[in-house]
């Protein structure tokens, strides 16, 4: 991980992808611990920039996402999860956070 660029807040973006369809499901952002659990759990774990804690995603849900690979861009400055989700994603019970198209009205 020493080679990895996180931000000046010690954050790192973190795009999930699911490792079956290739579909992109989410973008949250990690800092060290939470990449340390996501390493050694073999769930997502992601640091909440809102409530500035670790977010184990999926512990109220119930929805987890299960690490298939982690794999770093170019710039050691983003990373892509590919992984198995346990159900939706997204909070709102969409399969991804991606489900609202921007249109001139944005």
């Amino acid at each position: 991980m020493s080679d990895l660029n996180f931000n000046d807040k010690g954050l790192i973006p973190t795009i999930i992808q699911d490792a079956n369809t290739g579909e992109v499901l989410m973008l949250g952002y990690m800092n060290e611990e939470s990449l340390d659990l996501t390493l050694s759990s073999g769930d997502v774990w992601f640091y909440s920039r809102s409530r500035k804690e670790l977010w184990h995603k999926g512990e109220t849900s119930g929805n987890i996402i299960k690490v298939v690979e982690i794999r770093k861009d170019c710039e050691n400055n983003s990373l892509l999860v590919k992984a198995r989700p346990t159900g939706p994603v997204c909070h709102t019970g969409n399969q991804n956070c991606f489900f609202r198209k921007l249109d001139e009205a944005d």
